[in-house]
């Protein structure tokens, strides 16, 4: 007996080596119940990644305002900062410092002002350029004052999450750059932070990370709740490096493209808080001061992290009172989810060979199967499909 293969075969036989050799498959967000990370069995319920390599219709490099009132309200700088995808999880800042400026310990000697002009896209000119754009926050020193740039997320209910960026820190001494969690209170002794911090006053190979506060109310500090960490294998601040924070109820730990920096278990941060970034200058003993028509800035080409949220989703900064907030970021109590039965698909971001693309590691749905392990679905699905097929030649 002889049959012509038919399409319904052809399409069985082409599936079968893919479906058993994908043991990771990439998947969508909305099938992943919880994420792992490699440096944690704590359970993530919540995934976002922003990308800005690729949005060049946004690219333009504004010039700095060197007018108060014109830094204070100035527009965004491109369509992009008004897109749901952004407002609905970030805010542009304008505080300024004005009003702290000298008292109660803080030294600054500059006064400064945030602005929505100090963030842009921004296009890649490097040789080898590993992306098109990127997204730039600036600080620069007018005449009169200091032109900063910070974001902060809508949501101050983060409770414990991993956070990447692929960053790099350039231009003149005088500046600090930032990725920190923040739980804002009504004095400096009772905050909850944890910081990575680029001083550019400081070797290209140093890198501050801090469980604040990091100093008493007399000025001195609090040794245990700092270190100076070094940029692994020779690698400077000015690189391109996934600096990556680690924040669980133990300790917080930092990472510079995959290997331990620093971890600090003193005073770790303990309740919902934001995510923040920042670009700043104010002429205090922290940041130093920067030289008048110099500017330093951070450059983003990817934010990725998988967290937990609670009920605490959203709240008026003590740090920008009447600030108008667009969207509501993510909120909704999700919170750990192992052992209860709901963590069925569990997803990785740090298994996965594409940046922001989740791959799956766990099926609940297929009791005991481990992807990596033999798959009842990878094995029954060209099954099927070969199944189905003879059936129909014999029909």
């Amino acid at each position: 007996m002889s049959f012509k293969r038919s399409p319904l075969l052809s399409l069985a036989l082409a599936l079968a080596p893919l479906v058993v050799a994908d043991d990771r498959p990439y998947v969508a967000d909305s099938v992943c119940n919880c994420y792992l990370t490699n440096s944690s069995e704590r359970y993530f319920t919540n995934h976002v990644f922003f990308d800005f390599r690729n949005l060049g219709q946004y690219a333009g490099v504004p010039d700095a305002l060197a007018d108060w009132g014109a830094s204070a309200n100035a527009p965004v700088t491109s369509d992009y900062f008004n897109s749901d995808a952004w407002t609905s999880v970030w805010s542009i800042q304008s505080w300024n410092n004005t009003e702290v400026k000298g008292k109660n310990g803080n030294d600054a000697t500059v006064d400064m002002v945030n602005s929505a002009n100090n963030i842009y896209i921004e296009r890649n000119s490097d040789r080898d350029a590993s992306s098109d754009t990127f997204m730039s926050m600036r600080t620069v020193r007018t005449q009169g004052f200091q032109s900063s740039a910070e974001i902060e997320s809508i949501s101050m209910g983060y409770h414990f999450a991993s956070v990447r960026m692929l960053a790099r820190t350039i231009g003149a001494p005088g500046a600090c750059t930032a990725l920190f969690t923040y739980r804002e209170a009504d004095a400096y002794a009772n905050v909850q932070e944890a910081d990575i911090e680029v001083l550019t006053k400081d070797p290209e190979n140093r890198i501050q990370y801090t469980n604040q506060p990091s100093f008493t109310a007399q000025g001195d500090t609090i040794d245990k709740s700092t270190q100076n960490g070094t940029m692994p294998r020779g690698t400077s601040w000015r690189d391109w490096a996934v600096h990556r924070i680690d924040w669980d109820e133990k300790d917080s730990t930092w990472l510079v493209d995959g290997s331990k920096v620093s971890k600090i278990a003193f005073q770790v941060p303990r309740d919902p808080s934001r995510i923040m970034l920042n670009s700043w200058s104010d002429g205090g003993s922290w940041s130093g001061i920067m030289n008048v028509n110099e500017s330093a800035v951070m450059q983003i080409q990817w934010i990725d992290m998988v967290f937990n949220t609670t009920e605490e989703s959203s709240s008026s900064s003590k740090r920008d009172v009447g600030l108008h907030r667009h969207g509501h970021g993510p909120v909704g109590r999700l919170e750990r989810r192992d052992g209860d039965g709901k963590c069925q698909v569990v997803c990785s971001i740090d298994s996965s060979d594409t940046i922001g693309q989740p791959v799956m590691l766990h099926n609940g749905t297929a009791p005991g199967q481990l992807l990596g392990q033999s798959s009842a679905m990878a094995f029954w699905l060209p099954v099927a499909l070969m199944s189905a097929t003879f059936f129909h030649l014999w029909a």
